[in-house]
């Protein structure tokens, strides 16, 4: 094992295992990742439809949870991140959403210069292999030779089509590729899955380079980073129950999560002077924006029963179960084989918003990310919620032990407008299964309940049933070097320390539109190109597509 590289990474998640591939790429440079998490083979990962286990194994899962959240009821929700080789990119839902263009434009406008759409476009390209298995889009805007395989189910149940149909029968847009022109409408979605396995970054990334004799993987918690005379020069680890410093010629780099990498830095020195001092830990450097910034997406499941015997229900048994997963196990095909998630809708929520605000997956069940129906019998269902809160939440330390885990307060639905885009969106939902396309097949709604129609009884619906779509960022914001709440400058060096970077969801000024682990690769692909000196790829000026009617009309 080596014990000293050129480049450290710390944690093998969505953005490092991109790292650790391109930055090992030429053979010039040795790098060491170092990982807490063990091995994803099995089942559990590797049978897309079995998504809603590793995130709930602690085997894979860190653990965590929010702080009460006051504006839920005081509830404490679930954060799964990661602890296996790949990240949280072996636990999600597999569900791949670039952002759309205004995000990075947005970035860019923020302080993060050279972070615009035209600029990350060409990264993009580069890291996907693009399959649209004949449901539309231009393949201009895709990229078809990169490690990631990005693919569509085969929308064979009729639910997905008569959930598009309704969205086109309730005057709304549709698309044939979100990911591409046109992320506004009514479409299939897309996941990282392929031929049958989950296609996460340890698959398309890390496992090829580590055949590579310059790339080693380290079982081994970290606790802090070495810092001398102002540069990062190691990570302290914890191995067999030894402490060991492994050492870094040129470069540290945070891959560790929106949750481990700013406890990371605020552990070795970095963060706000106040709270470090509250637990004893010197100052290196005075960053009042880690930890800060917390970002996440809610959703509520707006639930319908179904009157015909089409749903996946029918395959909720032991029997039903059994004979998918054999299937999967000898073939790697049939219900094992997908997310389930295969049709979905970007919509605005109301005029004047220039691009989409709202997102749904639609599913064929009614069910919950943990695996507990709802309901007994055949039901179908969409997460729905909005893309941009105002709400804002931190990372904090509980203590000065790297073993303890950090506080999460996400100060969920904070805002007036939190709750106003909510009700938007159930009443949204509502109005979209009540379309002719779902006639042959729209039973009673499940939840909330045809008696839950008050603002007062849709804001304690969602207070009661709001939940996390698992997608926190922020916490170590991209800006100007003289912006103070900013952590990292737009090349991710951490101001005010020397050869230490963060690449990850951490840095993103505000979430993007969708789901995270399409972005959060992204900026690992970026990221290489800046820490080796490279020139970037050259700026995409393609025009997404903006909805003409935007400013006098919702749909």
């Amino acid at each position: 094992m080596m014990t000293e590289a050129d480049f450290v990474i710390v944690g093998s998640g969505s953005a490092g295992s991109a790292l650790a591939y391109r930055l090992s790429e030429d053979g010039r440079h040795s790098v060491l990742v170092l990982e807490y998490g063990g091995s994803d083979a099995g089942p559990f990962i590797q049978m897309p439809a079995a998504l809603s286990y590793p995130m709930n194994m602690p085997r894979y899962d860190w653990g965590f949870a929010s702080e009460p959240e006051p504006g839920l009821g005081g509830r404490r929700l679930v954060t799964p991140r990661g602890k296996v080789v790949g990240g949280s990119s072996s636990i999600n839902g597999m569900v791949y959403v670039r952002g759309h263009a205004r995000d990075f434009d947005h970035w860019a406008e923020s302080g993060a210069a050279g972070w615009s759409y035209a600029d990350v476009l060409p990264y993009y390209k580069r890291m996907e292999h693009w399959h649209d298995g004949g449901h539309g889009g231009d393949p201009a805007w895709r990229g078809t030779d990169g490690p990631l395989h990005v693919t569509r189910g085969t929308r064979e149940n009729p639910l997905f089509h008569a959930f598009v149909e309704a969205g086109k029968q309730a005057g709304f847009e549709l698309t044939g590729d979100y990911n591409g022109e046109k992320q506004e409408g009514f479409g299939p979605m897309e996941q990282t899955v392929w031929k049958g396995r989950r296609w996460s970054t340890a698959n398309a990334y890390l496992k090829p380079a580590l055949k590579r004799s310059n790339l080693d993987l380290v079982r081994c918690f970290a606790r802090r980073i070495i810092i001398e005379n102002g540069r990062a020069v190691g990570v302290e680890i914890e191995r067999g129950g030894k402490i060991e410093i492994v050492r870094a010629r040129r470069e540290v780099i945070l891959s560790a999560s929106s949750i481990n990498t700013p406890k990371l830095l605020m552990l070795s020195g970095i963060g706000p002077a106040e709270h470090l001092a509250e637990h004893g830990i010197d100052v290196v450097s005075d960053r009042p924006g880690v930890g800060k910034n917390l970002q996440d997406h809610l959703e509520v499941y707006v639930q319908q029963a179904c009157t015909q015997p089409i749903t996946l229900f029918k395959h909720w048994n032991m029997v039903g179960k059994a004979r998918a997963g054999a299937e999967w196990l000898l073939f790697k095909r049939g219900l094992g084989a997908s997310n389930q998630f295969e049709s979905a809708a970007f919509l605005r929520s109301r005029p004047g918003v220039d691009y989409p605000d709202i997102q749904y997956h639609f599913l064929p069940i009614a069910v919950r990310y943990d695996g507990q129906a709802a309901a007994e019998g055949h039901g179908f269902q969409a997460h729905v919620g909005p893309m941009r809160s105002p709400s804002r939440g931190e990372i904090t330390l509980k203590s000065a032990d790297p073993a303890e885990a950090p506080r999460i307060f996400f100060n969920y639905m904070s805002t007036e407008q939190d709750w106003a885009d909510f009700r938007h969106c159930i009443r949204l939902t509502r109005e979209i299964f009540a379309q002719p396309a779902f006639d042959a097949y729209r039973g009673k709604e499940i939840q909330p309940g045809d008696d839950m129609q008050s603002d007062d009884d849709i804001d304690a619906f969602i207070a009661e049933h709001a939940e996390s779509a698992y997608h926190p960022c922020g916490t170590a914001k991209m800006g100007k070097a003289s912006d103070p709440m900013a952590v990292v400058d737009p090349e991710c060096r951490v101001i005010g320390v020397d050869a230490l970077r963060v690449v990850d969801s951490s840095i993103f000024p505000r979430i993007t539109n969708g789901n995270l682990n399409g972005p959060s690769i992204m900026v690992g692909e970026k990221a290489s190109d800046l820490i080796l000196g490279k020139p970037p790829l050259a700026a995409d000026n393609a025009e997404p597509w903006i909805n003409p009617r935007w400013q006098t009309s919702d749909r």
